[in-house]
């Protein structure tokens, strides 16, 4: 994996303006199709689930229809829970992880909790293979109040009725060597700051919320992905991403106070899964799996807990 030491767009040191962010756009290409590859699997699962579109996004001369998927006699007696997918748009896992959850195991919690699925919030960069909206905005930065970007807005605005119902959300991510090889040095060079690399960890590992931790439930997820993949070990340092790993596989973070997906409901249960496509050890089939089985632990947990 080639490390850059200098970003191709702008001046070390100096925050994008205008014109480098222009140019940061000018450079991106579609790869894929949300049509094809998305939204065909949506259309194929709407005879058994009910789907809704929550929200449009018009980046000109494209826009993109965002949806949900929902089981269907949805109970207002019963708690909610949230999977969402995609936000990352280039992490691939997380939005066909989530489709694949509806498709083999949503059936299977029918009367006993009712589940939304946000299977890809950003689909422009789902297309583009990156992590940003076309404006150079990391939609996973921007959960907030007059949020910048249209995709987390739209979500916001979909849960907001539901927020303090939420028992459980499951947000679904990757960790690639492209992390290190183009977004955050990307990331460094838009905001003017000098790029560190971390290192890209290789395996499974979920991240915790520092405000409201649930260690038992983040290792029931980590047992389950265990047995479909590995678990990413901490490095030299006792870290992942930077981070202390305080079980294996779990590191925290302040998730609203960073303004991440994960942090939109009042959920008990949350976490955020992170996979390794790029591992010699895992393929694209197990890397859907594990995302899979990843919500079936985090539900089958938060339920058992009453």
């Amino acid at each position: 994996m080639q490390i850059p030491t200098v970003y191709p767009i702008g001046i070390p040191g100096q925050p994008w303006g205008a014109a480098e962010k222009a140019e940061w756009l000018a450079r991106q290409t579609r790869k894929r199709s949300y049509a094809d590859e998305v939204l065909s699997v949506i259309e194929r699962l709407r005879p058994r689930f009910d789907v809704v579109q929550y929200g449009r996004l018009d980046y000109p001369p494209e826009t993109y229809p965002l949806f949900a998927i929902r089981n269907r006699g949805w109970d207002a007696a019963l708690p909610c829970a949230l999977v969402t997918g995609g936000v990352h748009g280039y992490e691939t896992s997380g939005v066909h992880g989530a489709l694949r959850f509806v498709e083999r195991h949503l059936d299977d919690y029918a009367g006993r909790i009712n589940v939304l699925v946000a299977p890809c919030v950003s689909p422009w960069a789902y297309e583009r293979i990156h992590r940003w909206n076309p404006h150079a905005v990391d939609p996973n930065r921007s959960f907030r109040e007059d949020s910048p970007a249209q995709e987390s807005a739209a979500l916001m605005r979909l849960v907001a009725p539901l927020r303090e119902r939420f028992l459980v959300h499951v947000d679904l991510h990757e960790t690639t060597d492209s992390d290190e090889s183009e977004f955050r040095p990307a990331l460094a060079a838009r905001d003017g700051k000098p790029f560190e690399p971390h290192g890209i960890p290789d395996g499974f590992y979920v991240v915790d919320d520092t405000e409201n931790p649930q260690p038992e439930f983040q290792q029931a997820i980590v047992a389950a992905v265990a047995e479909v993949t590995h678990i990413a070990p901490a490095d030299a340092n006792g870290l992942i991403i930077g981070s202390p790993v305080v079980a294996p596989g779990v590191i925290r973070y302040p998730l609203r106070e960073l303004g991440l997906c994960a942090g939109i409901t009042d959920a008990r249960f949350r976490t955020t899964t992170e996979v390794y496509p790029d591992s010699p050890r895992a393929t694209p089939e197990q890397c859907d799996a594990a995302q899979a089985a990843a919500v079936c632990a985090a539900l089958d947990y938060a339920l058992a807990q009453g």
